[in-house]
């Protein structure tokens, strides 16, 4: 039997404030194993990537009920 309860909880960026969205952003960026492709970029690069990504809708926050943490995950569709 799946479990119904919800696995996270999507925040809305608008609902945090500037330094506390960029904070969020950084630490999200520079974690461990979040660097994927050919190419390389500074700090600031993927935060204003991440950021725009937010921005665009192509990307949202998610705080995950059972680790208490915070992800940024692509939204679907």
């Amino acid at each position: 039997m799946a479990d119904s309860r919800p696995q996270g909880v999507e925040l809305d960026p608008s609902d945090l404030s500037p330094t506390a969205l960029r904070g969020l952003v950084e630490e999200f960026v520079s974690r461990e194993g979040t660097d994927y492709g050919p190419g390389e970029w500074s700090l600031e690069e993927k935060v204003e990537q991440v950021l725009d990504q937010i921005g665009r809708g192509e990307a949202r926050i998610v705080f995950d009920l059972e680790l208490e943490t915070v992800g940024i995950v692509p939204t679907s569709g």
